[in-house]
């Protein structure tokens, strides 16, 4: 992370608060105060405080940061240079998967089309010793419907378990984080299982695809291209690392900006490069048209786990969503009414400080939903800070590329997982169906509470 400004993003970040530990000698006791507020807990713990939830430079530890250095374009080149020597023991085979969010940034700095950007990025990666570049849509799929599932079921028995509902999505690490060490066991029961589309990728390459190489998963190096820096701690998880094999899910995660920043270093032009199509996990020939699945900007699990839901459970066709704004635009309501009873309540809140009004209300027990979608960026995932951050840098967006990055996402074509042949192959040849305990193993993961034992109140009701 040498190329971020590391100093400026821990002066000022738009995602911390006041109850951050680098202010509160300036706040003094009124930000003590709302923090143990928000927290639920005394001067106990009052190190632990709301901006510990994300993954901001600023707040993170030593462990932390030495984990993030293991992440960066130094350790990637480090592997393409180890794979030019002539010590074959040493080879990895570089395999990179791109997050559909990051495309839209680069086809606004090459000018061009986002399924031209896509092929100019493939040939970027091809071109520095990248072996295999495939898009982490087909992950997406997965995840979603992992995640319609787990819906129903927690759904169906919410009268006799207290933590089914509401049901809290979990592809956002720096929400994620959030939950798990400040707000413990009040949240970790309630977030889904179902693995982000990033770790599902990280098994796809590293379980099945390395399978379909006839290579041990160890000599494969896995490079995620996201839109977030969060991204980097989820993959150094200790769950997805396998100890027998010393290997990860995802090796490293690499920002849009990071991959950009590379480009500039090796004054790779747009014009000269190649226009490559992206790999196919199935190895299937030819290109495949870029599609994206429901939602603004991020991968849509509130629309697609709503439609699912108004069908399965109500017999509902849902054609159209209509969001109610509440506090702001990233703070949303979606309600499914029949004969003047509200059957579904779904909520999406992005933004750290829209956490915070959410997390009020649910000590508050004031929570009336029964999904909500949480992401810790304004705006969603395309506003992460790994490629709209403004030049300026001090957490603040660039609201310019912002609308323009959505402008183009919103011109992909939508399909709907349930409608692609490559997931019901994989379901079957890869997991041994549906309801297999190999999807469940690879699919799923578990959230622990990491608060040191900080209860959830007792007057809390769902």
């Amino acid at each position: 992370m040498s190329e971020v400004n590391i100093a400026k993003r821990k002066e000022k970040c738009e995602n911390c608060t006041k109850q951050c530990n680098k202010k509160q000698s300036e706040d003094g006791a009124n930000s003590n105060q709302e923090s143990e507020e928000v927290n639920g807990q005394g001067n106990e713990g009052s190190q632990l405080l709301l901006s510990a939830c994300l993954s901001c430079d600023g707040c993170l530890s030593d462990e932390d940061t030495l984990k993030i250095s293991q992440q960066g374009l130094e350790e990637v080149e480090r592997v393409l240079a180890l794979n030019k020597k002539c010590d074959a023991s040493k080879h990895k085979v570089l395999v990179a998967s791109v997050c559909p969010q990051s495309l839209p940034f680069f086809a606004v700095k090459f000018g061009v089309d986002i399924a031209e950007a896509a092929h100019k990025l493939c040939g970027f990666l091809k071109h520095i010793g990248v072996q295999y570049v495939f898009d982490t849509t087909l992950a997406a799929g997965f995840s979603i419907l992992e995640s319609q599932k787990e819906f129903i079921q927690r759904y169906r028995r919410r009268h006799h378990d207290s933590h089914a509902l509401p049901m809290f999505t979990s592809s956002c690490p720096g929400w994620i984080r959030y939950s798990e060490r400040v707000l413990g066991s009040l949240v970790t029961p309630h977030i889904c299982t179902a693995r982000s589309p990033q770790q599902i990728m990280g098994c796809l390459v590293k379980d099945y695809f390395s399978k379909q190489q006839k290579l041990s998963p160890e000599k494969l190096y896995h490079v995620v291209v996201a839109p977030c820096f969060d991204k980097k701690l989820e993959a150094v998880r200790e769950e997805f690392y396998n100890s027998m094999l010393e290997t990860r899910d995802v090796d490293c995660v690499l920002t849009s900006g990071q991959i950009y920043y590379l480009m500039e270093q090796r004054k790779v032009s747009v014009e000269e490069l190649d226009s490559v199509p992206l790999d196919q996990v199935l190895g299937d020939g030819g290109d495949v048209a870029l599609v994206r699945h429901d939602g603004r900007g991020s991968e849509g699990f509130l629309e697609h786990v709503f439609k699912h839901a108004a069908k399965e459970l109500f017999g509902v066709d849902v054609q159209e969503i209509t969001y109610k704004t509440l506090r702001n635009r990233d703070f949303q309501e979606v309600t499914l009414e029949r004969d003047g009873e509200t059957l579904l309540q779904f909520a999406a809140v992005y933004g750290f400080r829209n956490i915070q009004t959410l997390v009020h209300r649910m000590r508050k027990g004031r929570v009336p939903y029964q999904l909500v979608e949480v992401l810790s960026c304004p705006g969603g995932c395309l506003s992460g800070r790994g490629q709209a951050e403004s030049e300026g840098g001090a957490g603040r967006l660039d609201k310019a590329l912002v609308n323009q990055m959505e402008e183009i996402y919103s011109s992909l074509p939508v399909r709907l997982p349930e409608f692609n042949p490559t997931l019901h192959t994989l379901y079957q040849d890869w997991l041994e169906g549906q309801d297999s305990s190999q999807a469940r193993k690879l699919l799923h993961t578990e959230y622990r509470d990491k608060s040191h034992g900080h209860a959830q109140p007792p007057h809390m009701q769902w």
